[in-house]
């Protein structure tokens, strides 16, 4: 295909990159390979290391014609590094690829067609997970259609949404302030719940796998109480929210408080932590007690994280970069 025939998506590519020099070039190929080009990839490099900048610069130049913007920052976390990308973004929609995955060459051009045609304001998709044991499947569309009525109450329960899959407006993300970077784990998950409490019904999982999503080596087992911790900070911030909706507030919150106990239960055993795993079922009924207290003051207010940005330097990537 001829580069120039491609067609344009106004959608600006958000890619945090933390030591992912072995990586980012694939990550950024798979976007000058899209049927779609987007507008622009914007790459925030969140006090690298190792040569991530350097990989970066080699892109420039390589990308068929897509604007390539790279700024660096004092390390500070994901989330920090993709607000400073939003922040700088121009695309009418918003992208995100993190530096160690891929997308298929069709992903863009699937999601706007399906953002469209429905009028929706954010998409995601099944995805591929790649591990050392191979590839396989990961079915996000299912907990979505499980009540597609009700994407929010869904997603509160439990995440079925990976970052990387994800295409939603740049206004409502901007709106809803950006990802909470006081969090050390689920900021994602967090801002996907604050996007959806916007949207509604103008949300959609769809099934085609268009995402190489590189599973972490240490798996879900790992740092067990930094995800309680923010996975509760989570749950008594949108329980607020979650009495706005109008519909059943108390048996979703306890159920979830419920899901992140036995979540942790089952990841220290897995680590052998057999003491540890005990102490959290034997904290759940204190935790249903904690959110019943909680639940009539909790109001669901969200700061705008977007005007906390710490400084960065946007990268000339056309200067050299020797002395």
């Amino acid at each position: 295909m001829n580069d120039d025939s491609r067609p344009r998506a106004d959608v600006s590519v958000i890619m945090p990159a933390y030591n992912n020099q072995d990586s980012i070039v694939a990550a950024l190929t798979s976007i000058a390979a899209q049927t779609t080009l987007p507008h622009e990839v914007i790459v925030v490099d969140d006090g690298s290391t190792d040569g991530t900048i350097a990989a970066v610069r080699s892109m420039h130049g390589r990308m068929n014609g897509v604007r390539l913007r790279l700024f660096r920052q004092q390390n500070n976390g994901a989330g920090a590094a993709r607000n400073r990308a939003i922040w700088a973004s121009t695309g009418t929609w918003l992208a995100f690829l993190d530096a160690d995955d891929q997308w298929l060459p069709t992903k863009l051009e699937r999601s706007m067609a399906v953002n469209f045609a429905q009028d929706l304001l954010m998409s995601c998709h099944n995805l591929y997970g790649v591990g050392k044991n191979g590839e396989h499947v990961i079915d996000s569309r299912s907990r979505w259609a499980s009540n597609p009525g009700d994407p929010y109450g869904t997603l509160f329960l439990r995440g079925f949404i990976s970052s990387s899959t994800v295409v939603v407006r740049r206004d409502v993300t901007v709106a809803v302030g950006g990802f909470d970077t006081g969090l050390r784990s689920a900021q994602d998950y967090e801002l996907w719940l604050a996007i959806l409490d916007r949207a509604g019904t103008r949300f959609v999982c769809f099934d085609e796998p268009l995402l190489r999503y590189t599973l972490a080596e240490d798996g879900i087992t790992s740092k067990v109480g930094r995800k309680i911790a923010c996975s509760l900070a989570i749950l008594r911030r949108h329980m607020g929210i979650l009495k706005r909706h109008g519909g059943a507030v108390i048996v979703p919150v306890l159920t979830r408080t419920a899901i992140i106990q036995v979540e942790a239960w089952r990841n220290y055993r897995a680590q052998g932590r057999f003491l540890a795993a005990l102490a959290q079922l034997a904290l759940l009924p204190w935790r249903l007690l904690e959110m019943l207290v909680r639940l009539p003051f909790a109001d669901g207010r969200r700061p705008d994280f977007l005007s906390r940005l710490i400084p960065a330097e946007e990268v000339d990537l056309t200067a050299d970069p020797t002395p």
